[in-house]
């Protein structure tokens, strides 16, 4: 990641930040959704962060945490975004939640349909709050302290949802079945 953000700020690399979009839009649009309650308003805050990361590139080796620093930079920008508009948005409720992108990693894509589907309902099936932060420390890989930073909340706080939500998960999903791997054929 370093490499890719000296890239862009020395050498104004647009190729590289379309790799660096690329990496963090879905992510980031989800995060952003679950603050503006909007896919669409999502979308637009995500391209204003980025309009002003490239605008500012020469200094992005400045920044220390960069994933920490962005997803605080949407969050922001997504409360700014919220409060300057002019109707009120409704609550996210779990059906439109359950249509935001889910980041699959490569280990997940090896476990059948029928267990993924029933990992992401119980997923959907948390409270929002409990959804946003397990989402952002089991699939974005924040740290428990990089989520609090960004919520501004504290890391009990996150130490205590994430309970919650392998909680529920563990009761949600049958482990006494094993997962199907699908076999490779030759």
């Amino acid at each position: 990641m370093e490499q890719l953000l000296d890239r862009i700020a020395k050498n104004s690399d647009q190729l590289a930040f379309g790799q660096l979009f690329s990496h963090y839009s879905d992510r980031l649009i989800y995060f952003a959704a679950a603050l503006v309650r909007s896919r669409e308003e999502a979308e637009e805050v995500v391209a204003d962060v980025f309009v002003k990361l490239w605008q500012n590139r020469t200094r992005l080796p400045e920044i220390q945490y960069f994933q920490t620093y962005l997803y605080t930079a949407v969050r922001n920008t997504a409360l700014n975004h919220k409060s300057r508009s002019l109707f009120p948005h409704e609550e996210l409720d779990d059906q439109h939640a359950g249509l935001m992108p889910c980041v699959v990693s490569p280990e997940e894509s090896l476990i059948s349909r029928e267990n993924l589907r029933q990992i992401e309902q119980a997923v959907n099936g948390l409270p929002l709050r409990c959804r946003l932060i397990f989402k952002l420390v089991k699939e974005d890989g924040l740290s428990y302290r990089e989520v609090a930073e960004v919520l501004d909340i504290s890391v009990n706080t996150v130490n205590a949802q994430i309970t919650i939500a392998l909680k529920k998960l563990g009761s949600a999903i049958d482990l006494r079945k094993p997962f199907r791997i699908p076999l490779l054929r030759k």
